[in-house]
């Protein structure tokens, strides 16, 4: 049998496409964000912030099931947009925007995870904490006039180290060190270890009074308050349509697609509301807020419970967890670039492959490099960045794409379809745009910014290419 004849094995049914969609999402990013979230929404209302975003990524899963139904080839989003807007004009552009995005938000998810070890790491001894906490100097790039606008930077030894710790990460993989793949696989299983430990030692040891205590609780400006916590929140619940990105593999795809990613989306907000009031149940929330840099909330739940060496232990779990989501990350964010480059629809310079090592090392190292870069920023940021660049050319896009493929397309198989079509897709729409406008004036100039660039870009490389809309293409 030929290349062109053989083509990917379907190997995804519905629990381990479910498996997938599940296994990137849960991470240590759930535990660095809660005292973020208590920040903005202090003590009960702060669950406030996982239930609306999880109404939100609800309503969204139901766009991202027809796609993945309609056009279950591999890609997600980078498909959808080629084929929901044309994929010789403005199918072009769109992919072109969302590649260019990805570019930063890519970047900025794994840097996020070397913030978080360092985050983590202050928990490992009160004197490496205290050393640290002498010897950080911040920069302020932009002071804002909202808390929560400003852009800072950060210089510690800690977050030196983890930076070393991203150049490790990227030595090995311009090495084709794979075999830390397995050692990732490990990381998360520990992960996964921590979070079921919670979560038993919080019904154990669970207060309702401490978990819903309102006292003091007086959020301000409570519609802009949520929105900022639903940003955090979502970036602890991306990941629930990753099913989509291998689409081609999936089996029955049809129906498994949408199962997978809606089922996805109930677990991880049922999973991420316990872990919140599980640790809550036992660790004041004023108390997680006054500590919160001097150890992490989960290190703090398990000294309270069983003393220093759990402390110790999960501190390691937590750090080890985000080493393997950057070390995973990086490896497979990598492709993208390359992948749509070598398609045809992005910079033909990243499209290189080494001719000794045989990966595609430009990718690598562009994206590599533009981590380590926006590792020195504050965690806030990089999760604001990260969604607002995102927002606009992939979730929004893809709810008007989908009607577009509708009316466009209209006889081509559906085998789901949005339930009580256009009002969820309204809803995800308005929702969306209420969190891009919450993130605030800075972060969404920036994204707009962003994408303008993109389409400057777009046009020049479109006219040295000699292609649309500089020539005239089939619609």
């Amino acid at each position: 049998m030929d290349d062109g004849d053989r083509s990917l094995q379907r190997q995804f049914g519905l629990l381990q496409a479910t498996a997938l969609n599940v296994t990137m999402i849960v991470g240590a990013g759930v535990f660095i964000t809660i005292p973020l979230l208590l920040e903005k929404l202090p003590g009960p209302y702060a669950i406030l912030g996982w239930l609306v975003a999880g109404v939100l990524i609800l309503l969204d899963s139901l766009v991202w099931s027809e796609l993945g139904a309609t056009l279950p080839g591999s890609g997600g989003s980078y498909l959808y947009l080629l084929e929901c807007y044309g994929r010789e004009r403005w199918g072009r552009l769109l992919a072109f925007l969302f590649i260019w995005q990805f570019l930063l938000s890519g970047p900025l998810e794994i840097a996020s995870a070397l913030i978080a070890m360092d985050s983590f790491s202050q928990s490992l001894s009160p004197a490496f904490q205290k050393y640290n906490h002498d010897h950080t100097l911040k920069l302020v790039l932009w002071p804002g006039k909202q808390p929560g606008d400003s852009m800072d930077l950060t210089i510690s030894p800690s977050r030196l180290g983890c930076l070393a710790i991203g150049v490790f990460i990227l030595v090995l993989l311009y090495r084709r060190v794979t075999v830390l793949g397995r050692l990732t696989v490990l990381m998360w299983l520990g992960i996964l270890g921590v979070i079921f430990w919670i979560c038993i030692e919080g019904f154990l040891h669970f207060d309702a009074a401490r978990a819903f205590d309102l006292h003091a609780a007086n959020p301000d400006n409570m519609g802009r308050a949520l929105g900022e916590t639903m940003i955090l929140a979502l970036y602890s619940y991306l990941g629930y349509y990753n099913i989509c990105y291998v689409g081609e593999e999936v089996r029955d795809s049809g129906r498994t697609i949408p199962r997978a990613i809606v089922l996805s989306a109930v677990l991880v907000c049922v999973l991420f509301v316990a872990l919140h009031l599980a640790m809550l149940g036992t660790v004041p929330w004023q108390e997680a807020l006054a500590n919160k840099n001097q150890r992490s909330l989960p290190a703090e739940f398990m000294g309270r419970i069983h003393g220093p060496w759990a402390v110790r232990l999960i501190t390691v779990l937590l750090m080890g967890s985000c080493f393997g989501s950057a070390f995973a990350g990086l490896l497979g964010y990598s492709r993208i670039p390359y992948g749509a480059a070598r398609a045809g629809h992005f910079f033909q310079a990243v499209a290189h492959i080494h001719p000794r090592h045989l990966i595609p090392h430009v990718s690598l190292l562009l994206v590599g490099g533009l981590t380590l870069l926006w590792s020195f920023f504050d965690l806030e940021n990089v999760i604001k960045a990260l969604m607002t660049t995102r927002i606009l050319v992939q979730f929004v896009a893809q709810i008007f794409g989908l009607f577009l493929l509708r009316r466009l397309q209209p006889d081509r198989p559906r085998p789901f379809r949005v339930w009580l079509a256009p009002l969820p897709c309204g809803l995800a729409l308005a929702g969306w745009l209420y969190v891009f406008a919450a993130s605030g004036r800075p972060f969404v100039l920036a994204s707009l910014l962003t994408l303008l660039a993109g389409a400057v870009a777009f046009l020049g490389w479109s006219r040295r290419a000699g292609s649309w809309p500089f020539c005239e293409t089939k619609a």
